[in-house]
């Protein structure tokens, strides 16, 4: 045994299992306590107790039709994560395995935008969407087109998007590449000399033996897709336009800090813990390499 004396290993336990439990359980269960209440602005005036209403707040987010826009797009999110983030990012990793010299510069290239603050991808993308100055619109002029509103009622929700799988892609890219270096090569030449293709080789060598990379992937970008905030406050923010726009953690954001109703947005960030365990559950129940084929 590596350790034979187990109570020394406490002593560094214990600053971690503190900080989680100040900064993570703790506000947790505050949270579940004030969404037992009515703390929205005039209720909450300075010398006014706050209202208990039990289960009004959730029962709201049953009759609230802006949380089926931002738990539709959120859904959607769920699906593009999957397919865009994961799905370009395996390809790329599976083209840059197979580069002997310069990898190094592909792995740097592709994480570069996991660098960047996600405000500052935003504000980029934001003055590339600008009607009257932005780039794209420029270049659609300069070509002889008309102007296009890309924060439209008809394009908003892709043009969000867009940015937000982008920005992500790098870092399931390194994750997928990791894993594909734990393959033996071996594996690879025994299936070379059985006269297997390399277009073969990747589904049916690369993809099964990365299949617990691919479960602790999609587990990312499925409850990483709930919680989406930054990127698409930034572009539009406060759903615009009318809300289209608006996810899971944009619509909280909102509620709590904008309209000032913290009672239900605790609500809506309840629903979106339950709703992130629910998923990574059945992700990690038909993902997981043990599961039955």
């Amino acid at each position: 045994m590596l350790y034979k004396k187990k109570w020394p290993l406490l002593i560094f336990l214990i600053p971690g299992i503190l900080f989680l439990v100040i900064f993570l359980y703790v506000p947790f269960v505050e949270n579940i306590k004030n969404a037992l209440y009515d703390m929205s602005v005039p209720v909450a005036m300075p010398g006014r107790a706050f209202r208990y209403v039990g289960a009004e707040n959730f029962q709201k987010l049953f009759s609230d039709p802006m949380i089926r826009v931002a738990l539709g797009n959120s859904v959607k999110m769920m699906f593009l994560t999957v397919i865009f983030e994961v799905g370009i990012a395996f390809v790329l990793a599976v083209l840059v395995s197979n580069i002997k010299k310069g990898q190094q510069f592909f792995r740097t290239v592709y994480f570069f935008p996991i660098v960047i603050s996600a405000t500052a991808i935003g504000l980029l993308f934001k003055l590339f969407y600008n009607y009257d100055s932005g780039m794209l619109n420029q270049i659609l002029t300069a070509l002889g087109f008309a102007k296009v509103k890309w924060l439209g009622e008809s394009l908003a929700f892709i043009m969000v998007c867009i940015p937000t799988l982008w920005s992500y892609v790098g870092f399931y890219f390194v994750i997928l590449l990791t894993g594909l270096s734990d393959i033996p090569e071996e594996v690879y030449e025994a299936a070379s000399i059985d006269g297997c293709s390399k277009f073969k080789q990747v589904f049916y060598i690369t993809m099964p033996m990365l299949r617990g990379v691919f479960c602790t992937c999609i587990t990312l970008a499925v409850t990483g897709a709930l919680k989406v905030f930054d990127l698409p406050w930034v572009i539009a923010s406060q759903g615009a336009p009318y809300g289209l726009t608006h996810f899971m953690g944009t619509y909280m954001y909102q509620t709590t800090f904008e309209l000032n109703d913290y009672g239900y947005g605790s609500a809506i960030a309840i629903l979106i813990v339950i709703l992130g365990v629910i998923v990574s559950k059945i992700v990690t129940k038909v993902a997981r390499p043990d599961a039955n084929m």
